[in-house]
């Protein structure tokens, strides 16, 4: 469980995962909580500036609200949202992790969650183009392959242990595979916050 929330705590706090369905339930996007963080960090990651535009039309995400506007409070989320995932990104000490259900949720609703992050990663790194640059290592291209099969991933359960270990393996494979395609394609830091509007 992450800390409380505390107003004007600084520009990486955190965005917490019910904060994030909430907000994608307000605004009747078809993406989960999990979804979305993927792809912000998949964009971010292919070296995409989140300047200069809607984040949201930046990544083909469509809110269904009323005048096509998204409220200040939910704008609010959204820079955050930037802020804490180029932050984490780019941390030297490699603190970064997708932001899924908590550990005591069903395995099967995390299980789905891990889909949707590679899902929204892929997709968000696409948006970028870097994919089809020369320059990617094999390394990077078997990340994203490897990343692609497990978007395209259905889960059978069997021992609910061994479920949970494999969970965590993959947990651990998405956060280097991020780190991996961030350190190799991603703008220099002075790029990584803009505005939204």
């Amino acid at each position: 469980m992450g800390p409380p929330e505390q107003a004007g705590s600084g520009d990486d706090q955190q965005v917490e995962y019910e904060e994030l369905d909430e907000l994608a339930a307000r605004l009747h996007l078809a993406v989960s909580a999990s979804e979305l963080h993927g792809s912000v960090c998949g964009f971010i990651a292919g070296g995409g500036s989140t300047s200069g535009g809607s984040l949201l039309e930046q990544l083909q995400l469509q809110a269904d609200t009323a005048g096509g506007t998204l409220d200040p409070a939910g704008r609010v989320v959204l820079v955050r949202l930037v802020q804490s995932c180029a932050a984490a990104l780019a941390d030297s000490e490699l603190g970064f992790e997708p932001l899924l259900p908590a550990d005591d949720r069903p395995l099967a609703e995390r299980a789905e969650a891990t889909v949707e992050w590679c899902r929204g990663f892929l997709g968000g790194f696409g948006l970028t183009g870097a994919a089809s640059h020369d320059r990617l290592s094999d390394e990077a291209k078997e990340m994203l392959h490897d990343l692609g099969a497990i978007a395209g991933s259905s889960f059978d359960y069997g021992d609910a242990a061994e479920d949970e270990d494999a969970l965590i393996e993959v947990h651990e494979f998405m956060r280097v595979g991020a780190l991996l395609l961030h350190a190799e394609c991603a703008v220099p830091p002075a790029g990584a916050r803009g505005t939204l509007h």
